[in-house]
């Protein structure tokens, strides 16, 4: 299951649900994905072969075997776009004869809260290989600018990069309004 989480899923056009403060899942917010495939041996094999992708028909479970399965009106809205796995090659399980999986995912908009992954960086990243140099070292000051920062953002396929910042500028601004808002009321009492 753990691999499932680590699927990103992906639309041609653009096509994401609009984050909700709802408990339940709905159209508005959810996208629903299934998996669904049963190994069984293949009739076809040689008797002698000892190759499971010959022995067996649907054993290796890939992310292209995830379906998108349309909720509420969906189907309409989403008429143009292309909601699957952003990579379709990634092994999920690996299967024998009598086994099966059939599971349900939901896919919510969210703005990171739950999964978001953080990589450690270092503090400061000045160099100071100029300082080894004896020649060099009263010759450069070294020092930082407070207020200046810079990021690398990456992206796995969904969204680019600038989309990505783009909308992380938009929550950002809707919290610090939602900031705002609230100091107004509070001043208001």
């Amino acid at each position: 299951i753990h691999r499932l989480v680590s699927i990103d899923t992906y639309s041609d056009n653009n096509a994401t649900c609009e984050e909700s403060a709802e408990e339940e899942a709905s159209e508005i917010d959810t996208i629903q994905l299934q998996l669904k495939i049963k190994c069984s041996r293949n009739p076809r094999a040689s008797k002698d072969s000892s190759d499971p992708r010959e022995l067996y028909l649907n054993h290796m479970v890939y992310s292209k075997h995830i379906e998108w399965v349309p909720i509420g009106n969906q189907a309409d809205v989403f008429a143009d776009s292309c909601i699957r796995p952003v990579h379709d090659d990634i092994l999920i399980a690996q299967l024998r004869p009598g086994q099966e999986l059939d599971i349900t995912m939901h896919c919510v908009k969210g703005i990171g809260r739950k999964v978001a992954k953080v990589v450690n960086s270092r503090l400061d990243t000045c160099s100071r290989e100029v300082l080894r140099h004896n020649d060099l070292k009263n010759c450069v000051k070294l020092g930082r600018v407070r207020d200046h920062f810079i990021f690398t953002v990456e992206s796995t396929g969904i969204m680019p990069p600038d989309v990505l910042v783009t909308e992380a500028i938009k929550v950002l601004m809707t919290k610090c309004q939602t900031f705002l808002n609230e100091m107004n009321s509070v001043d208001m009492e």
